[in-house]
């Protein structure tokens, strides 16, 4: 496993190896160069018993987030979007990108929609993902100077499920 200082990727890599699903851990400490452009990595590649196989950016949100009437967090950055799309790209047929939101439910309640939930070091997790190419359709801006994108409550509502449908 790599040393990782971000709970959300450590949380998600120990999901994939508790379901012993093969994954290769991305070193994303430095930018990779492909072709003329320098990109940005993903965090793992995870190979897939029931899609094609996956090119994984991890989103870690918190569940609820500030004082609680957000639930949802969705955002990421321009940059994460047209990364991962430029590595499908790359990768070719047998790959797809996908955003993981990892979610650390500080709080919940009986209809909140986070099942499953999977605890993880004591912390609680439900994992959902979307593909990058469908956030990137709908993906609207969020910030200009910090360059994000997230998606409003329906679209990401159709769009997300439950990582287990992914793997």
């Amino acid at each position: 496993m790599a040393k990782r200082s971000n709970h959300y990727d450590v949380a998600f890599e120990q999901f994939l190896r508790l379901l012993r699903r093969p994954y290769v851990s991305v070193n994303e400490t430095r930018r990779a160069l492909c072709r003329d452009d320098s990109l940005k990595s993903m965090d793992f590649i995870v190979y897939s018993g029931r899609t094609q196989n996956l090119l994984v950016d991890v989103k870690g949100r918190r569940f609820p987030s500030g004082n609680g009437s957000h639930r949802w967090e969705n955002w990421a950055t321009q940059d994460d979007i047209d990364c991962l799309l430029k590595w499908q790209e790359v990768f070719g047929s047998g790959f797809r990108a996908l955003l993981v939101f990892a979610y650390h439910v500080v709080a919940t309640d009986h209809d909140a929609g986070l099942e499953p939930c999977h605890t993880i070091r004591d912390r609680t997790y439900a994992f959902f993902g979307v593909w990058a190419d469908q956030y990137g359709d709908a993906m609207r801006q969020r910030s200009p100077r910090w360059d994000t994108v997230w998606l409003p409550a329906q679209p990401f509502a159709r769009l997300r499920a439950p990582i287990s449908e992914f793997l």
